[in-house]
């Protein structure tokens, strides 16, 4: 769909499942040439890869820690060494874990702002560090969630680390905009991926979350792996500093629906 695309270099964070493998997908499907790392499912990332060759597109599979800045350093080298440049950075780690805040231990709020938010910071540096150097414009997606605007009990650090997302892209993409850098935001509302397949196969469950979305459903993967395409291509040129909200108008009080309130 997006032409300009072709032969692009992109380097795509937590891609071995879930939005992050779609959005790998379909960027393969446009013709780019993609780096993903995986944290620990090398067999997920391997599936990836072995899908997006078999239909002719071209990727590498890299083990790397997003909060750690040398492994974070290694996926831009290794787009560098397997595909002689690149051209977009999506930061898409991202991990949850649900705890009332009383309860929420130290080591565990650290470990979800390390990997949603440091890591988020650490891949957009790497990434304008090399469009900088090499002085030309580069795009980067930071994927956030709907959590960036609404609060979420029992998930205060996931909250917190999605809120301090939205503002450093924001912040980014005005300090960088005169290079010609791109940085946007896509956050997503209640996605059928993976973590959530168990739940949403409970009928009963499915249809409580759906009640949140005023589209009365939930969402695909490949629509926020759209909404990501759209924003690595020049159709998007014009467009920085925002974020995409793929989440069926969820943000938009759906208690309210129908005149309530």
């Amino acid at each position: 769909m997006y032409t300009d695309l072709n032969g692009k270099v992109a380097v795509v964070t937590g891609a071995s499942k879930g939005i992050g493998k779609a959005i790998a997908l379909r960027l393969a499907q446009e013709h780019m040439k993609l780096v993903f790392n995986y944290h620990s499912d090398q067999n997920g990332a391997q599936e990836a890869v072995d899908q997006i060759r078999e239909n002719g597109g071209d990727a590498v599979a890299v083990q790397a820690d997003v909060s750690k800045e040398e492994d974070v350093n290694k996926l831009v080298k290794t787009a560098v060494e397997e595909f002689g440049d690149m051209d977009l950075f999506i930061n898409n780690a991202g991990m949850e874990k649900e705890t009332p805040t009383h309860k929420l231990a130290l080591e565990d709020w650290k470990r979800v702002i390390d990997v949603n938010l440091t890591g988020t910071f650490l891949g957009t540096k790497a990434a304008l560090n090399y469009f900088l150097d090499h002085k030309r414009e580069g795009n980067i997606i930071n994927m956030s969630s709907v959590h960036q605007l609404i609060s979420w009990p029992h998930f205060a650090d996931y909250a917190a680390s999605k809120g301090g997302s939205k503002l450093f892209t924001e912040t980014v993409a005005k300090e960088y905009a005169e290079q010609g850098i791109r940085v946007n935001g896509i956050a997503p509302g209640a996605i059928n991926t993976p973590i959530n397949a168990k739940k949403f196969a409970d009928p009963e469950l499915y249809a409580q979350t759906a009640e949140l979305v005023p589209m009365n459903r939930i969402g695909k993967p490949e629509e926020v792996a759209a909404a990501a395409a759209w924003l690595a291509s020049t159709e998007s040129s014009y467009v920085t500093g925002e974020t995409i909200y793929v989440d069926g108008g969820m943000k938009l009080y759906p208690e309210f629906k129908d005149g309530r309130g």
